[in-house]
């Protein structure tokens, strides 16, 4: 079985909003991150792929937003390609905060001519670097967990703020 590629980040008080929470987009950045970390220790500097004519673009990602995470957390980015293409791949990636599924979100990439911006191929040793940590879509060599029956049932409210309830200014506050 797969095991997924892990990048632990802790939320800074830039990341919340005035809810208290980490703000909805900061989760994509968060997965570009876990990205990055995957390519360095997989395939290498990206700076060496695009010299060799290839570069990726974001081409769709989708999120999912399951429980709050706050300043100071420590978060486990979890990320693995799940579709390795012709010209595309697709990576899914998990957020959690200890046990507690945060956010859960795919993006698909499309490989490019660094010249013309047109499609190309994955190219060959950036697919070899990247086929031991490739998973199935499903999720059952996805990460850890990520296929545990009832997983869906502990998720905990997206609302970091009982309703009806006025946040404090302090709450994303140390």
């Amino acid at each position: 079985m797969t095991e997924a590629f892990i990048h632990r980040l802790r939320v800074r008080y830039s990341e919340c909003d005035p809810q208290g929470v980490v703000f909805n987009a900061n989760y994509v950045t968060y997965f570009d991150i876990a990205l990055t970390e995957l390519w360095r220790e997989a395939v290498g500097p990206y700076a060496e792929m695009m010299a060799g004519g290839a570069d990726m673009v974001v081409a769709e990602t989708r999120v999912r937003y399951l429980a709050p995470a706050r300043f100071d957390d420590v978060l486990d980015v979890s990320i693995v390609p799940t579709r390795l293409g012709n010209t595309a791949m697709t990576t899914s990636m998990e957020v959690r905060l200890g046990e507690t599924l945060v956010v859960k979100g795919e993006m698909r990439h499309v490989f490019v001519d660094t010249g013309s911006g047109l499609k190309r191929p994955i190219p060959d040793d950036v697919r070899r670097a990247l086929e031991p940590y490739a998973g199935e879509p499903d999720g059952s060599a996805g990460p850890p967990d990520a296929a545990r029956p009832g997983a869906d049932a502990e998720r905990s409210p997206t609302s970091a703020v009982p309703r009806g309830e006025v946040p404090s200014p302090q709450a994303c506050a140390p």
